[in-house]
């Protein structure tokens, strides 16, 4: 099977998996995980949005690029990290970019650095 399109099935179901936990695990009512998948532009976002009484709560708990067949992580605030998660799943380290990262620190990862 084709790379990308492995890596797209791998990511989704990742997002997927975590909504659905966060969702089982939640305690306010009207706060949910949501995914976002644009397969157009290869990007995978777990967003979490709602409301906490009166307050209003959004924010992204995960944002993924694919880009030029690698993970691009972009935002990463689960507890394991997303990263761990992909190696586990057998993706290489050099398929991986902590793009949260700045571009002159990521060399000091094990990670790709582009």
């Amino acid at each position: 099977m084709d790379k990308l399109i492995t890596y797209r099935k791998l990511i989704q179901q990742f997002v997927s998996d975590l909504a659905a936990m966060i969702n089982e695990q939640r305690t306010e009512a009207d706060v949910l995980a949501q995914c976002v998948f644009d397969e157009e532009r290869d990007q995978y976002l777990l967003l979490k949005i709602g409301w906490s009484g009166q307050r209003r709560i959004r924010g992204t708990t995960l944002y993924v690029r694919l880009l030029n067949n690698k993970f691009w992580i972009e935002e990463d605030m689960t507890e394991e990290g997303i990263a761990t998660e992909l190696l586990k799943a057998g993706v290489p380290h050099q398929d991986i970019v902590l793009a949260f990262q700045p571009p002159n620190m990521r060399s000091f990862t094990e990670f790709a650095t582009a």
